[in-house]
């Protein structure tokens, strides 16, 4: 099987609710859908999300990749050289991470295919099914709950809790929350906006909830002080920001300075390198969790299928499709009282598009 045609579609998506995090508001994104057609009938795709932040890129950037590099490079290629390909590839792009997903994504999606099978059994099926948080912005305490009695009424039990503005506020926010739903699950991402200290006095405020998760309270570049948060707290600490690169998985586990770890597919350029990042969280004892950016369905569903192929990807915070207004990708996978289900398609389950 070979490569004989690239094309792509860039996706400018609104989101149906705007959120706030520590740093920014949110109310679009933008994606890019790579087609890639070989000699046979089988036809890949893959999804790129870029944000500057997060992968490096803007998008401006991406569609300059596309054009001036990922199309010359995939041109007559073997898909499943595809481990060669990434390397050339890396080689051009450097941390560029979300194009460099988008052809990871594509390439599986087509060995996938040819075998017949979808992505996750491809890669392993460890399991069938993996629950999902749904999360909620940084709002006043009111809107909180009124979104939170939204997502519970549509059958999740598991919901992620955006802070880091106001310490007073996020341990309010956390209580109240508890309070009205006891039996959901509540996990708290700080975004980077605590210090050591207000890190510790949340949770200690916090205690009686049993929060499961407590993401990213401190600043990346200050990376030593999510392990003095950890040596100080009874709650798992979750690397997010922290970890872009296999690198940065190896010197978190090596200094022991996180629990867990957040592997986005656009963070870390795609599902081979998320592979790699889990073995060394494995290795090390610490558990991962699948997350994502503002994404289609696409792009979601390749994070599900990673997340079900491998037995330490125990969390997944897989919701950022569900305010993307006109997805184009949808049915890929199912939703179902927070729990997502992959089709039983080849590949990452795109039968027809465009």
């Amino acid at each position: 099987m070979k490569i004989t045609r690239v094309g792509y579609e860039r996706l400018n998506l609104r989101l149906s609710q705007p959120y706030t995090i520590a740093y920014e508001t949110i109310d679009h994104t933008v994606n890019f859908i790579l087609k890639v057609e070989t000699d046979t009938e089988i036809v890949g795709y893959g999804c790129g999300a870029p944000d500057k932040i997060v992968t490096g890129e803007t998008a401006d950037e991406v569609e300059a990749s596309i054009e001036n590099t990922i199309i010359p490079l995939l041109k007559g290629k073997d898909p499943f050289t595809y481990a060669h390909i990434l390397v050339e590839l890396k080689a051009q792009l450097g941390r560029k991470s979300s194009s460099l997903t988008m052809v990871d994504m594509a390439l599986h999606d087509l060995i996938s295919k040819k075998a017949g099978v979808p992505l996750y059994r491809f890669l392993g099926g460890f399991q069938n099914s993996i629950p999902t948080s749904i999360t909620i912005g940084i709002l006043p305490l009111e809107e909180t709950l009124e979104q939170a009695r939204e997502f519970v009424g549509r059958g999740f039990f598991i919901l992620k809790v955006k802070g880091g503005h106001s310490l007073e506020e996020d341990i309010e926010k956390m209580t109240r929350l508890h309070q009205e739903f006891p039996g959901v699950t509540l996990r708290f991402d700080g975004n980077q906006g605590y210090s050591v200290l207000d890190s510790v006095t949340f949770v200690k405020a916090t205690g009686q909830i049993g929060i499961e998760i407590f993401e990213q309270p401190t600043q990346r570049e200050k990376e030593e002080r999510l392990g003095e948060v950890m040596n100080q707290v009874d709650i798992p600490v979750m690397a997010d920001e922290s970890l872009k690169t296999l690198t940065d998985a190896f010197r978190l586990a090596q200094n022991e300075r996180v629990d867990m770890v957040n592997i986005k597919l656009m963070k870390v350029g795609g599902i081979l390198e998320a592979m790699h990042i889990n073995s060394v969280a494995k290795a090390a004892g610490i558990e991962s969790m699948i997350g994502c950016n503002d994404e289609s369905a696409l792009g979601i569903s390749a994070g599900l299928h990673f997340a079900l192929s491998r037995p330490n990807v125990r969390y997944a915070d897989l919701d950022g499709h569900l305010d993307v207004v006109d997805d184009p990708f949808k049915g890929l996978f199912h939703l179902r009282e927070g729990v997502l289900y992959p089709t039983e398609a080849p590949g990452l389950g795109v039968i027809n598009y465009r």
